[in-house]
């Protein structure tokens, strides 16, 4: 049976910014999907992160930090939580559907070490897997179509309801019913086993990383480095006892 005939689970957050190292994660969403698109199990979050909310982020996703204070879960537990349900889902043969998972679950592990929670790679005893990011794959399948490549551009492109962007629920839900979408347009993608979708993704990101520096290098940017690794991005060495 095809990938896109089955279950999917879907995982989003959203956060203080956009470094994977220094940011937090201010609210998370897992919604498992069924064949028809329906949601049939459902998990959110938000948390006090434990610092500001810088106002752009809160611009994005309208939480403030008053918000996440007053009502947000100590950030420690709610991490256990959500790395809990990633893990189980992947556990459970599941495909996990994160749109730039580079990003989403990389900065999960490192919220995991910040708070000593043990990480999805540990509590599976590999790297995330299978997981399916629709960013991956449309520069893979349509690799020459201008335009944006964010969730909203390509639910947009292929006819998916976005109502509520940058709500960690509605985000995964339509990440999702996207990539559902991808499989049915490009069938060879579709019908393809979800470990070699997996494989697929892994030298794709790579080669599209590479893509990324060569035009960094021929642009305002040259210095910026453009980690290849996926789904998740090695961690940084940090100094002895720093866990900030």
């Amino acid at each position: 049976m095809s990938w896109i005939s089955g279950p999917l689970l879907a995982f989003d957050l959203e956060t203080t910014g956009t470094d994977v190292e220094t940011d937090r994660i201010v609210t998370a969403a897992v919604v498992r999907l069924e064949a028809d698109g329906s949601v049939s199990a459902e998990r959110t979050w938000l948390l006090d992160p434990g610092v500001a909310i810088p106002e752009q982020a809160s611009a994005i996703h309208g939480i403030s930090t008053e918000r996440a204070r007053e009502h947000g879960m100590p950030a420690a537990s709610a991490i256990e939580e959500i790395t809990r349900a990633v893990a189980e889902g992947l556990g459970s043969g599941t495909p996990l559907v994160v749109m730039n998972a580079r990003y989403d679950l990389s900065l999960l592990d490192r919220e995991c070490r910040r708070y000593a929670v043990e990480s999805v790679s540990e509590r599976l005893g590999d790297a995330p897997s299978p997981v399916i990011d629709p960013l991956v794959i449309d520069k893979h399948v349509d690799k020459y179509r201008k335009g944006k490549r964010a969730l909203h551009a390509l639910c947009a492109h292929y006819g998916v309801r976005l109502d509520d962007a940058h709500d960690a629920r509605a985000d995964a839900v339509a990440a999702a019913r996207v990539v559902r979408r991808m499989g049915e347009k490009h069938g060879p993608v579709g019908a393809m086993p979800l470990e070699e979708l997996h494989i697929l993704q892994v030298r794709a990101a790579a080669e599209q990383s590479l893509s990324l520096q060569a035009y960094l290098r021929r642009t305002a940017d040259p210095a910026a480095v453009v980690e290849p690794a996926w789904p998740l991005v090695p961690r940084r060495r940090e100094p002895a006892g720093d866990r900030s």
